[in-house]
């Protein structure tokens, strides 16, 4: 045998390790898909999704996804809570939406340019407020909104123009990119289109306290959603059924349900405002050891369906959430 016929099992050897190697991260790949996708498995995330034409896609049915961390989510559904609970319409949310994207990727950082802080990046020596207001999310959304409505026709502008208005940034066309994905949680949250929703997976949190999530709901919807009930040692469905508007059931024990009625103006403001509250629950859930929501005939379970709103089949003992109606269950 010549060595030129040695030599040609090892030049095939890097082809064979190559190939292996593929084999290796496929089935890794596989199986780290198959975990987020399993009933609880996985690492916690949520993605936002409303009926529309996906970027790129020709199908006037596709629909439109935004996905991000539990964190991430938790910051975005209060950032909408504070716009809805100030009466402002979806185009306001949309704005302060991609404007939080951009400065912080909607998280609440402790650090900026110069002083800048918060979700908008907000600073203090440019008159926004002291770093703690800043870095608390209701304060620093809702400063945001007042000087947004300060702009004249904000609701006409483009999105850009109007963000730019508020934040004097240096990169004004920054804004732009984030419009589509911004559309996309404001449906869920706000009056958008049929069929959007806000979804989370991941395991079930840790039980929760009824009390902690009554104080958050009334920081980031102020009187626009109050808790109407609370009934304790049930499930959703149940407490549901038996808590009646005038009941002011403490809460205390396993599997307290919160009975959510937000404020009723006689028309489609309230049903903005119960589907808001829905999924700012859902997207609070890690942080408020939430492990169920009730909305309009459907139920989100933590670590349950993949994280995705199930619909619930109408039965006679069993009635979905009253309309405008939306019941929080909390475990301890």
């Amino acid at each position: 045998m010549s060595e030129t016929d040695r030599s040609r099992p090892r030049r095939r050897r890097p082809l064979r390790r190559v190939a292996g190697g593929l084999l290796v991260l496929c089935a890794v790949i596989g199986y780290c898909v198959a975990q987020r996708d399993s009933s609880g498995g996985g690492a916690p995330y949520c993605t936002a999704s409303a009926p529309g034409t996906a970027v790129g896609s020709s199908d006037g049915d596709a629909v439109r996804t935004y996905e991000m961390t539990p964190e991430q989510a938790a910051n975005a559904a209060t950032i909408a809570a504070v716009g809805i609970s100030k009466g402002l319409p979806d185009r306001a949310v949309t704005i302060a939406l991609a404007t939080a994207m951009q400065e912080s990727a909607l998280r609440n950082l402790d650090h900026g340019d110069r002083d800048s802080l918060g979700l908008f990046q907000q600073r203090p020596s440019q008159g926004w407020g002291t770093p703690a207001q800043i870095q608390d999310p209701v304060y620093s959304a809702g400063i945001f909104y007042d000087r947004l409505v300060e702009v004249k026709g904000y609701t006409r502008l483009p999105l850009t123009v109007a963000a730019q208005r508020v934040q004097l940034s240096g990169f004004p066309q920054a804004y732009a990119k984030h419009e589509p994905d911004a559309t996309v949680l404001t449906a869920a949250f706000g009056e958008g289109a049929t069929g959007a929703t806000l979804s989370c997976s991941g395991p079930a949190p840790k039980p929760g306290d009824p009390e902690k999530v009554r104080a958050a709901l009334a920081r980031d919807f102020g009187k626009e959603a109050t808790v109407a009930a609370v009934a304790a040692g049930q499930s959703g469905a149940q407490a549901g059924a038996r808590a009646g508007a005038g009941s002011d059931a403490r809460a205390g024990g396993a599997g307290d349900v919160l009975v959510v009625r937000p404020k009723a103006d006689g028309g489609p403001g309230r049903e903005r405002r119960a589907r808001a509250v829905a999924h700012w629950a859902v997207a609070r859930s890690s942080q408020l050891g939430i492990s169920g929501v009730a909305y309009d005939r459907a139920d989100w379970t933590a670590g349950k369906d993949r994280g995705r709103w199930k619909q619930r089949e109408a039965k006679a003992d069993v009635p979905g959430a009253a309309p405008g109606e939306v019941r929080i269950s909390v475990g301890r």
